[in-house]
This record gives structure tokens, sequence and C-alpha cells, in this order.
């Protein structure tokens, strides 16, 4: 299953990162708002490259915010492989990538806590997080719905619902096997 998650997760975080980067550049053109080298500055932080301030650092933020995105792509797919699936399970997912954001920003010191933040700053960011979370969840549902069940799709199917008096899936049985 971790070997299926693994890439399956990084297809899945890869496509995720591409549309929300494209729903990004769609946005930009419309509200003229500018890019964010946020990803550059907290990448720089966190592997001690030099920081070069009023320069772009443009490859540094394509490697942070595509390498960020395929990455957490891995653990939205083991939520699928589990059975973790479908919008509810993408709602969770997009709180992650939030939270995955803010934690090494505020942590590197590159960036402020969120309620900080003027309200359409958060809205968009939110937004587009959300289009990530979305899109990385629906590549990563169909690719692990090609294998089967998850095991909690597979315990769930004993009887739908959260029953004291149903026990676990057996052993053999949780990972289809």
């Amino acid at each position: 299953m971790m070997k299926r998650a693994l890439w399956q997760g990084l297809v899945a975080g890869t496509a995720g990162g591409v549309v929300m980067t494209l729903g990004e550049k769609i946005e930009q053109a419309v509200t003229g708002r500018p890019d964010s080298h946020v990803p550059a500055r907290v990448l720089q932080r966190l592997t001690g490259l030099p920081e070069r301030p009023g320069t772009q650092p443009l490859p540094v933020n394509w490697l942070m915010h595509h390498g960020q995105a395929a990455l957490l792509g891995v653990l939205r797919s083991v939520m699928a492989q589990a059975g973790l699936r479908g919008p509810v399970a993408s709602a969770k997912f997009a709180v992650v990538r939030l939270t995955n954001d803010q934690i090494l920003e505020n942590a590197t010191g590159v960036g402020a806590p969120p309620a900080t933040w003027p309200r359409r700053e958060l809205v968009v960011d939110v937004l587009h997080k959300a289009v990530y979370a979305f899109t990385t969840g629906l590549v990563a549902d169909a690719l692990a719905a090609r294998g089967g069940p998850g095991p909690g799709q597979r315990h769930a199917a004993l009887r739908p619902g959260r029953h004291s008096g149903v026990g676990p899936l057996p052993r053999g049985d949780a990972h289809g096997r």
C-alpha cells in the first residue's frame, strides 16, 4: 500500500499544484495581485540558502511551491488508500495543506498568523489551497480506486455506521489480501 501511496501521491500532488498555480495565475491577471515569494523565502530559511532581499528567487519559489504540493500529495494518497475518499476527505486535507504552510511560514519568521492578514488575502489563500486539495483528492481517489476499496471502506461494508459490536477486519483482510 505504501509504495502505491508514494507514487500515486506524488502524481496527485503534482496535478493539484499545477491546477492551483493555473488558478492563481488567472486570479492574479484579474485582480492584479503580485506573485508571492514567501515559498522561496521559507525554503531559503529551512535550507540555509542565502537570502537576497530585493531579488525574486523564482526557481527557489517554484521548487518549494511544487515540491511541497507533490510531497503533501503523498499524505492525501495515504488517506485514499486507507479508504478516506471523496469531498469530505479532501476538505480535511485542505486544512492540512493550510496548516502545513502556516507552520513553515511562521516557524521560519517569513509569515505571520493568518488572523493578522487582510481578509481578502486570507480568502484568496484559502481558495487556492482548496483548489489544490480537491484536485489532489480527485486524482488520489481515482488512482486508489483502481485497487478497490480501502480497509476503512471494507470495514464499513460489514455494517454501515460506527458500532461497538463490529470488530476490526481480520488482519489479512485489512489490505485486500
